[in-house]
């Protein structure tokens, strides 16, 4: 699939909003502890992605019920789900000056009923973008960081209504922010959720 960057200008995908707040000092101190052990942006980029994925439980795993979706929340709180986790390591990526996109697939939900939007972050590297799945591993999902094809958690699968988004945005979909931030907890935000963008 050929990935699509939305905006030309690559500066958007190093951007602060208020999602991917990288200014933040919990974003900022987080990104100089992993940067303080390695020796390039590749590595940092690969340590960021673990300690996201590996250190920040994907909240429907953990059965904590907060919603985040800000970065430095997410860091701070240690949860989130997807979309969150994607919105701080996509902060943790920029704080460093690398280019982050967030991109989305369309999944079956767990029990097979109807879809959801799931979210994952792109990297530029050598000049092309690469898609990365920080959500968490569990049984059956074994997501790592690769510049040399992906290593997603999961392939969606077109017989089940299932669709990768080749779109690579530099701030979350309206349409995802929105139920991030209106939800009061996370069995509203599985129901409020888009199914499609």
């Amino acid at each position: 699939m050929e990935l699509i960057q939305r905006t030309p200008d690559l500066s958007a995908y190093l951007a602060a909003d208020e999602a991917i707040d990288h200014h933040h000092p919990v974003v900022r101190r987080t990104a100089l502890r992993l940067a303080a052990d390695v020796t390039d942006s590749y590595s940092y980029a690969q340590a960021a992605y673990e300690f996201v994925r590996d250190t920040v439980p994907h909240s429907q795993d953990s059965g904590d019920l907060r919603v985040t979706w800000r970065a430095s929340d997410v860091l701070a709180l240690g949860t989130g789900i997807c979309h969150a986790k994607a919105h701080a390591l996509a902060a943790l990526l920029r704080a460093e000056d690398i280019p982050t996109a967030l991109c989305y697939q369309r999944l079956r939900h767990d029990d097979g009923q109807g879809h959801v939007v799931h979210g994952l972050v792109a990297v530029r590297f050598h000049g092309a973008w690469h898609r990365q799945d920080p959500r968490g591993n569990k049984p059956g999902v074994a997501a790592r960081f690769s510049l040399d094809g992906e290593h997603l958690a999961w392939v969606p699968d077109p017989e089940r209504g299932e669709v990768d988004h080749p779109d690579l945005y530099a701030a979350p979909h309206p349409a995802v922010l929105g139920a991030l931030k209106a939800a009061p907890d996370r069995p509203h935000l599985w129901a409020t959720l888009p199914t499609a963008l």
